[in-house]
């Protein structure tokens, strides 16, 4: 957790801005049931890969694990594996050869797909199915049950890649929407607002973070902190469908 706090450090001293993307092809995109974030267009964005370059070396002053740093220095020493490792993150596949590799990469994405997502217009997004996110097409690393104004008990998915959230119904499957076989699974005698939703219909499940009770949850730092749930259910019949890069290779 101490590394994944450094991590999260750097992305955000890494922050800078990021070119929109054009409003036609925003537009264009939404009109025809897609992501307005291109994710086979960034696989070639040669400009990606040299923001990644920087956030690579931003990261060395982390203390890290043996491993983790010569998969850093390994990807510095090789562009054309990290355009390999891009193109795994984008695709949401991980490496299991490689998964130092891939968490660095998948941080570096992270702050590109935020800044992306974070300049397109919320009111014109629109849903493009089931467990996908409206920005960027990718899967979610959770939901969240919130307390906002206007928003008391609403339930929000949460982009594994851009962080965009969207409304999605409670007690509805946020991977396959199935209404249908939903159960909430936590370890006995937790109170930490933290549960897994599963799903008979589709056989996987995603954590639901009640931020409502806990305002300190973030879906991403503590589905990490939450692994011994994980662990419980690696014991069932369901498998886990959220995605989490700090969790690759689980």
């Amino acid at each position: 957790m101490i590394f994944l706090a450094g991590l999260a450090a750097v992305q955000a001293a890494c922050v800078t801005p990021v070119a929109p993307i054009p409003p036609d092809e925003a537009a264009r995109a939404i009109e025809h049931g897609m992501p307005p974030i291109d994710r086979n267009r960034l696989k070639r964005n040669p400009g990606l890969l040299v923001e990644i370059s920087r956030f690579l070396v931003a990261c060395a002053t982390l203390e890290m694990p043996e491993g983790a740093a010569a998969a850093r220095d390994t990807l510095l020493a090789d562009p054309e594996r990290l355009a390999g490792r891009l193109a795994d993150v984008l695709e949401d596949a991980v490496p299991m050869e490689a998964v130092a590799e891939y968490v660095f990469v998948a941080a570096g994405v992270q702050v590109h797909l935020a800044g992306l997502a974070a300049q397109l217009p919320a009111a014109g997004l629109q849903s493009v199915g089931d467990g996908v996110c409206p920005c960027c097409g990718g899967p979610p690393v959770g939901s969240v049950v919130v307390e906002r104004g206007g928003a008391h008990g609403a339930r929000f998915c949460v982009c594994a890649g851009c962080a965009t959230e969207w409304n999605v119904v409670r007690v509805k499957c946020s991977l396959c929407g199935s209404t249908e076989g939903i159960a909430y699974q936590e370890l006995e005698g937790s109170s930490d607002g933290i549960k897994a939703e599963t799903c008979d219909a589709c056989g996987l499940y995603a954590k639901i973070f009640a931020q409502n009770e806990h305002s300190g949850l973030d879906p991403v730092a503590d589905d990490v902190a939450s692994l011994a749930l994980d662990l419980k259910l690696a014991e069932s019949a369901w498998k886990r469908g959220a995605v989490n890069a700090f969790l690759a290779g689980y």
